[in-house]
Parts: structure tokens; sequence; C-alpha cells
């Protein structure tokens, strides 16, 4: 029987996705898929605070095991920007890179412009047999130079200034 509603539809979706990467579905780890669909480029906080609205019984100790095999079964990446969390998100189908604003954070997806992975070689590998180049490219989004224009400093913390 098909879905009868938006939400009944995205249930099938999360678990279909659950699934397919060989976990097992419960209610905590569709909460954290849906509040990664809701928020992609978050945090662990910042997808617990998600979570909690749905099921206010978690524990961000199960979002973070949550996250964990989502990353260790392919269905959630883990980047690492300087200066700030790990951040998840979904799209971990395609070789792509991303775009974060040094003054307030915001984080966009940039395709790569060779597709492929590595899309960079390395002057010297070392012997390694490179599979990912993870590239981050640092700036300032648009409504951060409007809103300050010529203003140089980072707001976020731990970023030299460019």
């Amino acid at each position: 029987m098909a879905p009868h509603t938006d939400v009944e539809a995205r249930a099938v979706d999360t678990a279909a996705r659950l699934r397919a990467a060989g976990l097992r579905v419960t209610d905590s780890r569709r909460a954290v898929v849906d509040a990664l669909i809701e928020r992609p480029h978050a945090s662990a906080d910042e997808l617990f605070a998600v979570v909690a609205r749905t099921l206010p019984a978690t524990s961000l100790q199960s979002v973070y095991n949550a996250l964990g095999d989502f990353v260790d079964a392919g269905l959630a990446r883990r980047i690492e920007p300087a200066g700030r969390p790990g951040l998840f998100e979904l799209r971990v189908d395609d070789n792509h890179h991303h775009l974060i604003c040094s003054r307030c954070g915001a984080v966009e997806d940039v395709d790569c412009v060779v597709g492929e992975a590595p899309c960079l070689t390395p002057s010297d590998a070392h012997g390694y047999a490179v599979q990912v180049a993870e590239v981050t490219f640092w700036g300032v989004c648009p409504a951060c130079a409007q809103a300050a224009p010529g203003d140089g400093e980072p707001a976020v913390a731990g970023l030299a200034r460019f």
C-alpha cells in the first residue's frame, strides 16, 4: 500500500535509506536522518536539538552513535572545517567540495569541476594510493559581505584572517 501523506512517504524513504546502508531502522536513527535532511552540514549538537523536538527522551550520545553508524555505513559524510566542530551531511554519492563563510560559518556544497575522485593530485604522494581529495574553500558569503563590507575579521573562532 502506498503512503498517504508526505510524512508517511518520508518515513518510508528514511527507512529505505537505513536498510540500504545495512542499518537497523530505529526511531532514533530515523529522527537523525530526518534532521540531516532538514539541516545538511549540521553538527551533532545542532542535530540533537532538531531530534529532541520529536524524540524528547533521546540523548546526545544516541545522536553521536547514530552519526558514527551512518558514517561507517557510508550513509553520511563527516566534514571537519578548521575552527568548527565536525559537520555531517547525507550527500555522499558524488565527489563534491564545500564553501565555508569565514564570518558566519555558513556551508554550501560546490560540485567538483573534474568530477571523479581524486580531483587533485598531490605534488608528492609519498607512496600513497590517493583515493579522495577534500577541498574546502573559505571566503565571505554574500549576506556577510553585504552586512559588513570591508570587515576582514572572521567571526568563526580559530580562523586566521585571510
